[in-house]
């Protein structure tokens, strides 16, 4: 028995939607970074994206546990000497529902060029539409 590794040309994509409406973000981002990364297929290689494409939906309605919605942080930093800024899960989750799940899923992808390339294939809307009807995408529960 052979052991083969996955080619670009023969990877094939499907289409995922994921409602996260009150799942906690942790468990979601670690399921949805699985799919990103194509661990939940046969033909999965490390070094090739064999991952699909998943979408996101009710990003605004994602639990957090504990007191995490106050105490949770999130950093940037603008370069310049002074130039951190800070800002709570609570106030960022009213702001840009959006980023607290891309950042999460994020930090769960390898570190290098190729999660670059993963992570673009997360689409994330706030509400339970989306513009990706044409793609028949498959509803996928976690």
């Amino acid at each position: 028995m052979k052991t083969e590794a996955a080619k670009i040309q023969e990877v094939s994509r499907d289409w995922y939607v994921v409602d996260v409406d009150g799942k906690v973000l942790g468990r979601v981002a670690t399921q949805i970074a699985n799919i990103l990364r194509g661990k939940n297929k046969p033909t999965f290689t490390p070094s090739v994206d064999t991952g699909d494409f998943v979408i996101v939906v009710n990003a605004e309605k994602i639990a957090l546990t504990g007191n995490k919605m106050a105490d949770k942080m999130y950093y940037s930093h603008s370069g310049f000497p002074g130039g951190i800024k800070e800002i709570n899960a609570e106030k960022l989750l009213q702001k840009k529902p959006e980023d607290v799940i891309k950042k999460a899923v994020k930090g769960m992808l390898p570190k290098n060029k190729l999660s670059r390339h993963m992570l673009s294939k997360l689409k994330i809307y706030t509400g339970s539409e989306h513009p990706h009807k044409a793609q028949q995408p498959k509803n996928i529960t976690l």
